[in-house]
């Protein structure tokens, strides 16, 4: 075959391209072609605007102008939150090279800010405080994971997935929250220790004022001195001081969060009644709720003998759990006024969406 059929259809044709010529003859285009003229007519009027089809120095410009426009949003949002101070809670080092999201606190990087829906977390070796100032601060040790869910008016909460944080709280009582897997601590006023660990389970000693403990409808109050456990799916357990028997200790621990037959049941109930002193009223008062209606009157019976019940506080009252006598019984007792607890708590009952 010779080049010049496939330019001008001289010279002997090739077979094979006689036979896509055939073929594809049904498509062959049978108009005029337009002129130039009309092209550029035409062309304009169908064209649409395309980012790629600018010039070089257009599409520099471009760039140019989005990232200015995003510079001057972010600089925008910088300072008014900078203008809000409530917006964050400031971070300092204590040892180490505690992380707030991708930011590492090190040992010349100042400190840093905690802004809601934001994690704190520290390693093995490291420990950080977070203040605000109309709050309180709260000193994270290692191991710990801890994020800012809410910091509104009013409305301060933390959530602890694990490790061990010390809180010093100035606020009201009722505004500073803490969740965990396993129950909220609602502060009134107090300072204290919260630990979690990695199964879920915490454990919060109060050390100064009082701490309320609830998850589903179920509280404990643990004033200063004293120590209460909780579980996850289970919740809060009962409050004990720190210096109560190991036997009353440990029947507790037993009777909160172990399962057992009524006879078992029975037993661990006879230790703590036993082995209850007159400080123990705190655990005893806890249990009239927790405890059956047949075993009620015997812890009413042992609380009355430790710390008699005040004027208008009576057995049928306390046994059916009138809530007005239990809770005048629980002021007598001289760990705190629950009316802070009755007014504030109602406020924290719901926990935050997401939070498990």
């Amino acid at each position: 075959m010779k080049d010049d059929y496939l330019w001008d259809g001289s010279g002997e044709p090739d077979p094979e391209v006689q036979k896509l010529e055939m073929a594809l003859g049904r498509f062959r285009h049978d108009q005029p072609a337009p002129s130039f003229d009309q092209l550029a007519e035409i062309r304009p009027m169908r064209r649409r605007w395309n980012f790629f089809n600018l010039r070089w120095e257009y599409q520099l410009g471009a760039v140019a102008a989005s990232l200015l426009l995003a510079v001057t949003v972010f600089l925008f949002m910088r300072q008014k939150s900078s203008r809000n101070p409530a917006a964050s809670w400031d971070v300092v080092r204590l040892e180490g090279a505690p992380r707030v999201g991708w930011h590492v606190l090190g040992e010349k990087s100042g400190p840093g800010k905690l802004g809601i829906g934001q994690t704190l977390v520290t390693d093995g070796s490291s420990r950080a405080s977070i203040a605000l100032d109309e709050t309180g601060r709260v000193e994270v040790d290692p191991g710990s994971r801890l994020r800012l869910v809410t910091n509104g008016p009013g409305r301060k909460r933390l959530s602890l997935e694990r490790g061990t944080i010390h809180a010093v709280i100035w606020a009201p009582p009722g505004q500073f929250v803490v969740d965990t897997p396993s129950a909220v601590a609602v502060d009134l006023g107090c300072v204290y220790t919260l630990h979690v660990d990695d199964s879920g389970a915490g454990l919060l000693r109060t050390t100064m004022g009082w701490v309320g403990f609830k998850l589903n409808g179920h509280e404990s109050f643990i004033p200063a001195g004293a120590i209460c456990q909780t579980r996850p799916k289970i919740g809060p357990g009962t409050p004990y001081f720190e210096d109560a028997s190991e036997s009353f200790r440990s029947a507790l621990a037993r009777f909160d969060f172990e399962s057992h037959t009524p006879p078992e049941r029975n037993a661990l109930l006879g230790i703590l009644l036993v082995d209850s002193r007159k400080e123990d009223a705190l655990t005893l008062w806890h249990l009239l709720s927790s405890v059956s209606d047949a075993d009620r009157p015997g812890v009413y019976d042992r609380l009355a003998s430790l710390a008699p019940p005040p004027a208008g506080v009576s057995r049928d009252g306390i046994l059916r759990l009138d809530r007005a006598m239990l809770d005048a019984w629980w002021n007598s007792l001289g760990f705190g006024d629950i009316y802070l607890w009755r007014t504030y708590e109602r406020d924290w009952s719901q926990r935050p969406p997401g939070a498990k």
